[in-house]
Formats: C-alpha cells, structure tokens, sequence
C-alpha cells in the first residue's frame, strides 16, 4: 500500500473498528485525474447499501482543474466494487446487527488502482470515548516515564 490519497482519522475515534476489507471505487476519468493530484475528502462520508450493491456517500472528490464541461459532480455517490460474498456479508451485518460503513484510507494499490479500506463499525457512545482517550493518554504518558528512566 503506497501513500494514502486521503484518509478518516476521526473514525476509530467515533467508532470501535470490527473489520476493515479493501474495495474498488468506480470512477470517472476527471475523478481519477482529481485524486492523481491528491484531492480528495472522506472525512464526512460513510457507505449505505442500495438494492444489492453498496454506495460511497458524501465522499468529496473536487473537480478536475484542467476538464471543460464534462467534469464530475464532486459529492456523487460512488459504487463501491467487492466480491458478491462481501456485499452479502455486509448487507448483512448492517441491515441484522446496526453496522456503519466507514471509509478508512482512499489510496493507490501497486497496481494504479484507486481502492477504499472500509469498516465495519459499531459507534461509540461518550463514555467509550473518554475511556479509549484516557488509555492513549495513559500509553503517551508511560512512554515518557520509560524514556525518562533510560537516561538517568
């Protein structure tokens, strides 16, 4: 996996991550040439089953600076590739158990390909919140002791 084009930082905040799965996008060409220049926005998108397929919501891929007329709609609902298995299995999950769909990373595989790490995702209340924000806090703080006891 090379360098991410774009990515949802503030989901394992927001969310206890089940899964995660690599999925294709299907783009136009000025979407493709937008995020060859690295323009992109998943932070406020999710993904939502439509009929038996599953559709990137919200995601922001600006305009193409360089196309005339026939340049994309920029929050457009994107369809999503993977395996007929895997729509299944997370049609699945959403509709049985409340699972979100959350995009993770947009990158470029080896390949040239524009793929989408999703997960899986059970949102956290408040508390769960607060408690992963002590524990990130406590492992910086512990780190720093560590460091300080090395030295001396």
């Amino acid at each position: 996996m090379t360098k991410p084009i774009a990515e949802n930082r503030r989901a394992r905040y927001d969310y206890f991550i089940e899964e995660t799965m690599e999925a294709g996008l299907m783009l136009t060409g000025t979407e493709v040439k937008s995020l060859r220049v690295g323009r992109a926005n998943i932070a406020e998108s999710y993904a939502s089953v439509e009929g038996r397929t599953i559709k990137l919501i919200n995601a922001d891929i600006p305009p193409y600076g360089h196309a005339n007329r026939f340049n994309h709609e920029p929050r457009r609902h994107r369809t999503l590739l993977l395996h007929r298995k895997q729509i299944d299995k997370l049609i699945g999950a959403v509709q049985r158990d409340g699972r979100t769909l959350i995009p993770l990373k947009l990158y470029w595989n080896e390949k040239g390909l524009a793929k989408l790490e999703i997960g899986l995702a059970k949102g956290k209340k408040n508390h769960d919140k607060r408690e992963t924000e002590a524990a990130r806090d406590w492992q910086r703080d512990k780190a720093r002791l560590m460091k300080g006891d090395r030295g001396d």
